[in-house]
């Protein structure tokens, strides 16, 4: 037995080299990061799992880097149907379009196509190191782990025999499923949150004509529930929920698929459908009760588990990965303390949970029972979804905001509602060629405005290495200029905003009001993300200026702010506007 590295040269240790796993690795490696993946399987899994996606999601994907050639393997839903047993709509949720983040909002897809995708794009990044045809054996926490020093001690051995090695992590991600051996390391156990269902998933692939809408079929019938989808070109994906006493075995046979598969396939020729897979699964809702112990952290099916009625299982661990993998980028370069990386579990939990709870809010209500009391449930969703508008808007962004923690605050005001809710990604254009949003934003923080960022939010901005974005105007010395379509020049009107401060995951971090001067709960977070160097007293000040060690004690002058062209000058700024303004249009936009 043997270990591995030095401290100061240890890696990330990823377990699980599946879509989390390896999204997780390519996001710290964008960040400079060192991962060392340790996968059982030499090769992608081949049958296919998860098969959605909503438009927040695939952003994920375009952080990585592979949002385009994951197009030309996708395709866009329609929403989801609920049909009666004899195969009558009676409810119709649409999602067709383009959601908010720059992509259709539900996207249909074949997981080994899309984990071959993460692959070829994680051999383009030197930091990350795959070792297939491992098995992880153990994980053990050293005594001063838990504050940051010290390594997290990983025991590895090949699944084919031979000598077991330790690898020294400077922290360790245990995206290794719902048998997850990291889970086990840090004593979390399972939460039940009360759903357990025994289906039957069929993947089949053929050239058949198949009765589609080219969305999802929710089939809510008392006697056999079942779920259908079209997934690629031929590929089409079934779910049968199995009654009292079937069991997988008794219901994998050709014949019985052929059987259940007849209101949308009469198969005439067996050897014209081919049967991917046909096997059984429960489905549970459950969520473990700790996420995290030292650096060694859960995401994915290791730490959550949802049912799929609302497609955000894979979903949710690709947010787990995008969540985390900053703030631990950070923490290692030592620009952020360690206690940022609580956040993650106070953010990510809560967001997860509600979720799930939705996931089997809507089984339920579909599927759920055999009793009179589902038929009842089914009546009333059928009555409820009648109300003009409401199938569109319950359908619309199911994605949460994040609960308030470390990085989340949120009051009565406003601007607050955009706190913890991640930016529209609308196409801007930028020196006349059009280009998503998240392109020029970069990889880090970002400042989005649409007015002149006051001194303090400069100073801020500056000491995060944030890049500013001006929407709509003339940019000045060290910004990006946009033109917007007009979506995030509204998106900021609404809560009457003049600037908005970004995560690298996209997700409001603070908020400038309008004509309000400062960022307004930069107290909060500025310790946590190494931003001391800005006096704690005067970071929701105007005119708060970072100072370094070298940098004398005085404040830079504030761009000018121009007024609106529909306001009358005043002789003297408004009261709390950090900047010289002289229009009506500060005092009566101040909050």
């Amino acid at each position: 037995m043997t270990t591995v590295r030095a401290a100061a040269a240890a890696p990330v240790v990823i377990v699980g080299a599946g879509p989390v796993g390896v999204t997780a690795a390519i996001l710290l490696a964008r960040r400079g990061v060192h991962t060392v993946l340790l996968e059982r399987h030499r090769d992608v899994y081949p049958l296919p799992r998860a098969v959605a996606m909503d438009d927040e999601v695939r952003r994920i994907l375009q952080a990585v880097g592979v949002a385009e050639p994951f197009a030309t393997i996708t395709r866009p839903a329609n929403g989801l149907r609920l049909l009666d047993a004899r195969h009558r709509v009676f409810a119709t949720f649409r999602r067709d379009g383009l959601g908010r983040h720059g992509y259709p909002q539900t996207s249909l897809f074949d997981q080994p196509e899309l984990e071959r995708l993460l692959r070829q794009a994680l051999a383009d990044h030197p930091e990350c190191e795959l070792r297939g045809g491992v098995e992880v054996t153990g994980v053990e926490q050293a005594p001063d782990q838990a504050s940051g020093a010290g390594l997290v001690r990983v025991t590895v051995r090949p699944v084919d025999g031979g000598q077991s090695q330790v690898v020294g992590a400077r922290a360790v991600l245990g995206c290794d499923g719902a048998n997850s051996i990291v889970r086990q390391a840090i004593g979390a156990n399972w939460q039940d949150l009360r759903f357990e269902e025994r289906w039957m998933v069929v993947d089949a692939r053929t050239d058949l004509p198949v009765r589609s809408w080219e969305g999802v079929d929710q089939v809510c019938d008392p006697a056999r529930a079942a779920t259908f989808m079209r997934i690629g070109e031929d590929r089409y994906r079934w779910e049968f929920r199995l009654l009292d006493g079937e069991h997988p075995g008794e219901t994998v046979d050709a014949e019985r698929v052929h059987s259940l598969v007849r209101p949308w396939v009469h198969v005439t020729d067996p050897d014209s459908f081919e049967i991917l897979r046909a096997t059984g699964y429960t489905f549970r809702a459950r969520i473990a009760d700790r996420w995290r112990l030292g650096r060694v952290f859960l995401l994915g099916d290791a730490a959550h588990l949802t049912p799929p009625f609302i497609g955000q299982g894979l979903c949710a661990g690709l947010r787990d990965a995008h969540n985390l993998a900053w703030k631990l980028a950070l923490v290692l370069d030592g620009r952020a303390d360690e206690r940022l990386l609580e956040s993650y579990e106070a953010e990510r939990k809560p967001h997860a949970r509600q979720l799930i709870r939705l996931a089997v809010a809507m089984g339920w209500a579909m599927t759920g029972g055999q009793d009179r009391a589902a038929a009842l449930r089914r009546r009333a969703v059928a009555a409820v979804c009648r109300i003009p508008g409401l199938t569109n808007k319950i359908s619309r962004d199911m994605s949460p905001a994040l609960t308030p923690g470390p990085l989340v605050r949120r009051g009565a005001w406003e601007f607050r509602s955009l706190v913890g809710r991640p930016c529209p990604q609308p196409e801007v254009t930028v020196e006349g060629l059009p280009t998503r949003l998240d392109d020029v934003l970069g990889e880090g923080f970002a400042l989005l405005c649409s007015a002149p960022p006051g001194a303090s939010v400069r100073a801020l901005a500056d000491s995060l290495g944030a890049r500013t974005v001006r929407l709509n105007g003339y940019p000045l010395p060290g910004e990006t200029g946009v033109l917007d379509d007009g979506t995030l020049t509204a998106w900021l009107n609404r809560s009457r905003a003049d600037a908005v401060l970004l995560r690298p995951d996209r997700v409001v971090l603070d908020v400038v009001p309008r004509c309000g001067g400062a960022l307004r709960d930069a107290p909060t977070w500025a310790a946590l993300l190494g931003t001391t160097r800005v006096a704690p007293h005067r970071l929701a000040e105007p005119g708060a200026a970072r100072r370094g060690p070298n940098t004398p004690s005085t404040t830079p002058t504030a761009a000018p702010h121009s007024p609106p062209s529909n306001c009358s000058a005043r002789t003297e700024p408004a009261a709390g506007c950090a900047t010289s303004c002289t229009t009506t249009a500060c005092r009566r936009s101040r909050p």
